[in-house]
């Protein structure tokens, strides 16, 4: 497919998936102190007994304009398709004076924070049980599959994978999480391919803290330098992502399998990076059985 007929249409894609109006969740609950230390919830629709329970790290390169909200349709979606639904906020990068000549001079936003990113997602994944047994009585947390676009993506990745951290590390805990599996959309999985690439300005490198921390942080925070993982995981990524490419997942699925591990790799032709997210997208239904073939 031509160039400019792939750009034409991952624009028309990201204007359909910001089309929907934001759902408002259920209940929600803070895990900390911090504005941005929220989980919404919403429970399923039309379903009796208890439910799986579906956690969502929504993306927007770690920067602080975007949001939870974005992904509040996907997370309503999912909800009528009778999961309990966990939507985790969790702090951005904040904005900064870009070239030093004060705030209205251009304003930016640098990816993500060290390691308040980090401590955010970690806390929130821990306080989460709990938060879901008052929040969500139906929700089964014995099923929960943690998923994720973007940068959520690669968040989902790393909560999955504490437990394979370095020893010292933060955020490390004793034994694997207790996941059905992670479902992983266009996810910046390999930081060192996402880098070479540029993908989204360079945020893999400002999240870690710029040049000088990129290499000595990787260890602690690259999905590809954390496995196996010994947790199900299946990543689903458009052919024609212009956003994330397709060469970042499958780079991750090669550093699984010379880790001894299977990851499921789904590839969507003449898809972009937003219909995953798009509830009315075909390819969000297949985000939903991938979903389903693990928590159900």
């Amino acid at each position: 497919m031509p160039d400019d007929v792939v750009a034409v249409r991952a624009a028309a894609e990201e204007e359909s998936a910001f089309s929907h109006p934001a759902v408002e969740p259920d209940a929600t609950a803070a895990y900390g102190d911090h504005p941005d230390q929220l989980i919404d919830f919403y429970a399923p629709r039309g379903a009796t007994g208890s439910v799986p329970l579906v956690v969502v790290l929504h993306g927007g390169a770690w920067r602080a304009p975007y949001d939870r909200r974005h992904i509040t349709p996907f997370a309503g979606f999912l909800a009528r398709r009778g999961f309990a639904v966990a939507n985790v906020e969790y702090r951005r990068g904040a904005d900064v004076d870009v070239d030093g000549e004060g705030a209205g001079a251009g304003v930016g936003a640098v990816a993500g924070r060290w390691p308040d990113t980090f401590d955010d997602v970690a806390a929130a994944l821990d306080a989460l049980p709990a938060l879901a047994r008052q929040a969500l009585p139906q929700a089964d947390a014995r099923r929960t599959v943690l998923t994720g676009h973007s940068a959520g993506g690669h968040l989902a990745l790393w909560a999955a994978s504490r437990h394979v951290l370095p020893v010292g590390a933060p955020w490390r805990v004793d034994g694997p999480p207790p996941l059905r599996g992670v479902v992983a959309l266009a996810p910046i999985a390999d930081f060192e391919v996402a880098d070479k690439l540029a993908v989204c300005g360079g945020a893999a490198r400002q999240l870690l803290g710029g040049d000088a921390h990129f290499g000595e942080r990787r260890p602690y925070a690259d999905p590809a330098l954390l496995l196996p993982t010994g947790i199900a995981t299946t990543l689903v990524q458009g052919r024609t992502d212009l956003v994330v490419p397709e060469a970042v997942a499958e780079s991750y699925a090669d550093a699984a399998a010379k880790a001894g591990e299977v990851v499921g790799l789904t590839l969507l032709e003449d898809v972009g990076h937003f219909p995953l997210i798009d509830p009315v997208a075909d390819a969000c239904a297949v985000v939903v059985e991938e979903i389903a073939q693990l928590a159900w």
